[in-house]
């Protein structure tokens, strides 16, 4: 088993309140797993997901239930899922995510951050050839025998477990899996009574790039900046 080293922001910048951010996100998530495959947890895995998720995040109940009771009435906003490409100064690669009710606005908004920055934002394929699109669970991993964890888990999707942080530098253990496994290595964890702290997709980058401390502090400003934009749910980038 490999170990993953992830560059936390958090690390190089005074850390700032994302909490709001962070449960607006996954009211928005919960609201397009409603519409794409209904309120029912026993019937939509992606829901289920992201109940966990919420817990995890220490979400409200009650924010969890109206974004589920939002989704499924006539008052439900109508999310679009799309991702923008670009480069970051230094030929940084750069993913975002976003979950958005006007295109229009949000494309501005992504476009003017990257142009701010010295970056620029690129066509459909530009970047996302560098990144692999992979289902990601992150368990605490604590009372984990990490060796039979992986042994087990291989019938089931498994393509990788690392040894990673959470935010706090707790221990954990990432587990990847092909996108079209995501089903099935949440089963076997279920089946486990394992609970993941987080679960979801993410963009893996095949080839993470090493820059200077001054450059990498550049291309991390600019990602923080689109993290903080309404319509943007998740940033990925090609930096080590």
């Amino acid at each position: 088993m490999g170990r993953i080293f992830e560059k936390r922001k958090t690390t190089m910048f005074a850390r700032w309140d994302r909490i709001s951010k962070q449960f607006s996100r996954i009211s928005k998530d919960i609201m397009i797993a409603v519409k794409n495959g209904g309120p029912s947890l026993d019937a939509n895995p992606a829901l289920r997901r992201l109940i966990q998720n919420a817990r995890a995040a220490n979400m409200p109940k009650d924010k969890v239930e109206y974004a589920i009771r939002r989704a499924s009435g006539q008052e439900a906003v109508d999310y679009e899922e799309v991702l923008y490409e670009g480069y970051a100064p230094h030929g940084i690669a750069v993913l975002v995510e976003t979950a958005t009710d006007n295109p229009t606005r949000t494309v501005a908004n992504v476009r003017s951050l990257f142009k701010s920055a010295g970056g620029k934002l690129g066509n459909v394929g530009s970047v996302s050839f560098q990144f692999q699109r992979m289902g990601v669970f992150r368990l605490a991993a604590e009372g984990i025998d990490a060796d039979e964890l992986e042994l087990d888990l291989i019938d089931h999707g498994l393509e990788e477990m690392l040894a990673g942080e959470g935010d706090e530098g707790e221990a954990q253990l990432v587990v990847r899996c092909g996108f079209v496994e995501l089903g099935n290595l949440q089963r076997a964890l279920e089946e486990r009574g394992i609970k993941p702290v987080s679960a979801g997709t993410e963009y893996v980058c095949l080839n993470p790039v090493e820059l200077p401390e001054e450059q990498e502090r550049s291309v991390l400003e600019l990602i923080d900046a689109i993290e903080q934009d309404e319509d943007v749910q998740r940033v990925f980038h090609s930096l080590a």
